[in-house]
């Protein structure tokens, strides 16, 4: 994997420092759907954290019957009990960064948005979910409005996919420098940092571009992996981010140290009815 600033001098994450870890258990919050085959949602963000080292703690937005190849029923969590999940959270744990994925219809985006307003200090990564790989829509239409104007301007962090930006700004890149542009236009549209996720790009080469509020970009870079279901590699990889930045490592940091652990978890895949899958319990 290839990874560089691309505006100044290279950085490189090889010979970053590991973390020391104290007794002061560090803590993130995840606000998603429930998986039930296990392998995305909240099941795969609580995995992800786990691995890393971070407590992690749940908001459930919505029950899904669903496994890798199929969502059949989506059941979405009442707003008020989505809040009050977060609340009694917040009561109890001094949580440093969340994420969101899951979120389903309006009401519950907007009762988050109005929630978000009241913490202020904890980092959010809000990654924008809207179809499942096996094609299910995972985010009504009557919400995307609520998302792009309510809950994305309060992020730390978003992170689309191509398809995804495509709503978000009415463009799908197609070629490497396109993801670039399109990074930079959706950061300075909605004010935050954008990771725009290339994976959905056709060819060998992937290639995911941090663009930060300033529209310096951050290049990070490797190749398909081949053979393994990568359902669930979304969620996987915000839940690392989050719980990096709750460790407290600059967004690049975690962005890079986040991709690194999605490769390892894919190059060491766990073997689930005759397919491979993300093996998160990699470190």
């Amino acid at each position: 994997m290839f990874l560089a600033r691309m505006q100044s001098c290279p950085l490189s994450f090889c010979a970053m420092a590991i973390i020391v870890h104290t007794n002061k258990q560090n803590i993130a919050l995840t606000i998603a759907g429930s998986d039930s085959g296990g392998n995305a949602g909240i099941q795969a963000d609580l995995l992800t954290m786990s691995a890393l080292d971070v407590h992690g703690t749940s908001a459930i937005t919505c029950l899904t019957s669903q496994n890798p190849d199929n969502v059949s029923q989506v059941f979405p969590v009442p707003p008020e009990y989505v809040i009050g999940q977060i609340d009694q959270v917040l009561r109890f744990f001094e949580v440093k960064a969340l994420k969101t994925g899951m979120l389903f219809n309006e009401a519950i985006i907007k009762a988050l948005a109005d929630y978000f307003k009241r913490i202020p200090n904890i980092l959010k990564v809000i990654d924008p979910v809207m179809i499942a790989s096996s094609g299910a829509k995972l985010l009504e239409d009557a919400a995307i409005a609520a998302l792009k104007n309510n809950l994305l301007p309060q992020a730390t962090l978003i992170t689309p996919n191509l398809d995804e930006a495509a709503v978000l700004i009415g463009e799908r890149p197609t070629t490497p420098k396109a993801i670039e542009s399109c990074a930079q236009k959706i950061a300075k549209q909605y004010g935050v940092a954008c990771l725009l996720k290339g994976g959905h790009m056709e060819g060998d080469r992937l290639i995911d571009i941090l663009a930060d509020k300033e529209g310096t970009l951050y290049k990070y870079e490797t190749h398909r992996i081949p053979n393994v279901n990568t359902h669930g590699s979304g969620c996987t990889l915000s839940a690392a981010i989050t719980a990096f930045l709750a460790k407290g490592l600059t967004l690049p940091d975690a962005v890079g140290k986040a991709h690194r652990y999605l490769q390892k978890a894919l190059l060491a895949p766990k073997k689930l009815n005759g397919q491979s899958f993300i093996q998160h319990n990699i470190l």
